[in-house]
């Protein structure tokens, strides 16, 4: 028989376990802190370009409404976008029995109306989901997933894809996707107004003496790290999406070890996906880009690391 665990060695085991209400709630909090930074740096940059190139009421107006049409065009036409460049063909029961009714039953349990299903083929075990709403909603998965991974395992793969879509993560992706765009083209016309002589005219020369030529540096500069500001924050933003349906998964399919065990499939297994590429791979559950070996990766990468998503599912 075994002997009973001291107190201390139980308390170290609670101590060390991951509940994942717990991990739900630090995800959606930090979705919020990151939000905001977003919205901070397109303010920030908005000011800087104001005040820097003495752009009048009239020109940021323009600005306005052609970055409102861009918006509203990226945000209704992205799901269409993403699934004409994946190159993946919608599937029913006839065609995908064991797939489709999967979706079905999870839908079911997590109160979500029936996504749209659709297959990739392509050898490479992965996933995603698209959509603006649940009620418009994809879930995609590749041939190499329904292949290579075991019912159980495929099921939390579903399961967290179907969190993503209950969790909003897919609108808001899109709204960070257009909202790094956003900053990036304006950051473009900004540059474009400095090489044009804009920042330097005439009327605008001895406005503030040398504060008005730093305002301008400032904006300069502005203009030139917000993209790269506006990425680094879209990634952070990705990584806590996945870590949130990592745990909502696991509390949906109530099996977090099947939802590791195909993340460790799909971790080392080496096939390329091919049809995957920079603008989609945020949303697949684990990266389908094979990134080269860099100290930066984790900085800059979409997804967060597969051992640390593994180690914290087998701690809920």
């Amino acid at each position: 028989m075994d002997e009973p665990r001291s107190a201390p060695d139980w308390q170290d085991a609670v101590a060390r376990r991951t509940l994942v209400f717990d991990r739900i709630g630090h995800n959606r909090r930090m979705t919020v802190v990151l939000f905001v930074a977003f919205f901070s740096l397109a303010g920030g940059l908005a000011w800087l370009l104001a005040v820097g190139f003495a752009l009048g009421t009239g020109a940021l107006a323009v600005f306005g409404v052609i970055l409102i049409a861009y918006g509203v065009f990226a945000y209704f036409g992205s799901t269409s976008v993403v699934l004409s460049i994946s190159g993946a063909h919608e599937v029913t029961k006839d065609d995908e029995w064991e797939f489709v009714r999967r979706v079905e039953n999870l839908s079911i349990g997590a109160g979500l109306p029936m996504p749209r299903t659709w297959v990739l083929e392509d050898s490479a075990p992965n996933a995603f989901a698209t959509g603006t709403t649940p009620k418009h909603a994809h879930v995609v998965v590749t041939r190499g997933l329904l292949d290579k991974l075991e019912p159980a395992e495929l099921e939390g793969v579903l399961a967290h894809e179907l969190s993503h879509i209950g969790n909003n993560d897919i609108r808001v992706m899109t709204i960070v996707t257009v909202l790094v765009g956003v900053i990036a083209l304006v950051s473009d016309l900004a540059l474009r107004f400095t090489w044009m002589g804009a920042g330097s005219r005439r009327s605008n020369k001895g406005k503030g003496g040398n504060g008005g030529a730093l305002l301008l540096v400032v904006a300069i500069v502005g203009a030139l790290l917000a993209p790269v500001v506006a990425q680094l924050i879209r990634m952070a933003v990705s990584r806590q999406r996945e870590y949130l349906a990592d745990a909502s998964g696991a509390l949906l399919c109530r099996n977090p070890d099947a939802l590791a065990r195909a993340l460790e499939k799909i971790r080392d297994d080496h096939e390329p996906l091919e049809a995957a590429n920079k603008a989609t791979a945020h949303l697949y559950i684990a990266n389908p880009l094979r990134d080269h070996a860099s100290a930066l990766n984790g900085l800059f990468a979409t997804h967060p690391d597969v051992d640390d998503r593994i180690k914290l599912l087998r701690t809920m």
